[in-house]
């Protein structure tokens, strides 16, 4: 990886990341063949959106990509307008909220790691509910319920218009952002670019190295077939991108991208 220039008057650019000469030749190109040979398919799209419900065919939005750069990220309008304004409303049906009260109840009817690593007690007991845990198993697990999900998506989303389903389940909604590769936003493999409101939770050692690596329509989360199972989970995997991204990293998740078209669990 080269190192990142600090200079405050020299711009940022890709070259400071993880996109090289050939990576840039392989977008420009796999896009701008991409688009000319769906144009049709864009005409379709855009017009049964048009007829379906008011608004505009195209949502763009404010993501935060490569570098923590903000750009205008364009899908095909898939909700009613006004939608990101019920977002504080539909907060109990997170998919990672309620992943997360699950895993609860797994760790309190699972052992303290650190109690097991040393065969006793790692901290004073204490006895809930007539079960017996450890003082520090505990705290951890008030810890991670009361901490707010970093990412927002649900299940059966009442926004979501009618052939606004059936573009999300078979990803055609992502269509418009070949532009967004064409032009220099994006690449086609790398770890999505997120909303400001959850990029902004992304900003420790730990977490941030996933922006280290380019914006993308697809990548290792995206291939996953339980991508709602943890947060951590997803960060890692963005993360591990940033570090091991080869182009034949990029075409076997290419390849393994195919099959998500048709999966179930696409909303």
């Amino acid at each position: 990886m080269k190192k990142k220039n600090y200079k405050t008057n020299t711009p940022e650019t890709f070259y400071n990341y993880r996109i090289g000469l050939g990576k840039r030749l392989f977008d420009i190109t796999f896009s701008l063949v991409a688009i000319v040979l769906l144009s049709p398919v864009y005409l379709i799209i855009a017009l049964l959106i048009r007829l379906e419900s008011k608004g505009p065919v195209i949502y763009a939005s404010q993501r935060v990509g490569t570098g923590y750069d903000v750009f205008k990220f364009y899908k095909f309008r898939s909700m009613y307008v006004g939608s990101e304004n019920q977002v504080g409303k539909l907060s109990a049906l997170n998919e990672y909220l309620i992943t997360r009260h699950k895993n609860k109840i797994e760790d309190e009817e699972g052992k303290c790691p650190e109690c097991a690593r040393l065969g006793s007690s790692c901290s004073p007991l204490l006895y809930i509910d007539g079960a017996e845990i450890c003082e520090n198993w505990y705290h951890e697990i008030k810890r991670k319920v009361k901490q707010e999900p970093t990412f927002f998506k649900v299940k059966n989303d009442p926004r979501v218009t009618r052939f606004g389903r059936f573009i999300r389940r078979t990803n055609l909604d992502e269509l418009p952002q070949f532009y967004n590769v064409l032009i220099g936003d994006m690449s086609i493999v790398g770890n999505r670019p997120l909303p400001v409101y959850e990029a902004e939770k992304l900003t420790t050692d730990q977490w941030a190295y996933r922006f280290m690596a380019p914006a993308g329509i697809t990548g290792l989360w995206q291939i996953k077939k339980d991508r709602f199972r943890s947060e951590e989970e997803r960060i890692n995997l963005d993360n591990q991108y940033a570090v091991v991204s080869s182009p034949w990293q990029d075409l076997l998740i290419i390849i393994k991208s195919l099959p998500t078209f048709f999966r179930k669990n696409n909303y």
